[in-house]
């Protein structure tokens, strides 16, 4: 299902919930951009983190961005409708 949207998600290496939306998003078949924040250092980690809490104050992964949408979390239904489903 491709999408005329920019996504990006913020995620943990590490982290389950990030593996599942990545996995999600490509079950979708849309282009995404995947940020591990964990793997950032020095100015890059922290305007990544930044770029975050501008959109999930509590800065919590992984965080979607999908065009104006934002879904915190793996949450098929949300990210379905913020892709248009």
């Amino acid at each position: 299902m491709p999408t005329d949207k920019d996504i990006t998600i913020y995620a943990l290496s590490t982290c389950i919930h990030c593996k599942k939306a990545k996995e999600y998003l490509d079950e979708c078949a849309v282009p995404y951009e995947c940020v591990h924040v964990d793997q950032l250092t020095g100015d890059e980690r922290k305007a990544a983190i930044e770029a975050v809490k501008k959109l999930n104050p509590s800065v919590s992964f992984p965080t979607l961005q999908i065009g104006d949408a934002v879904v915190v979390g793996f949450n098929q239904a949300e990210i379905d409708k913020a892709l248009g489903k």
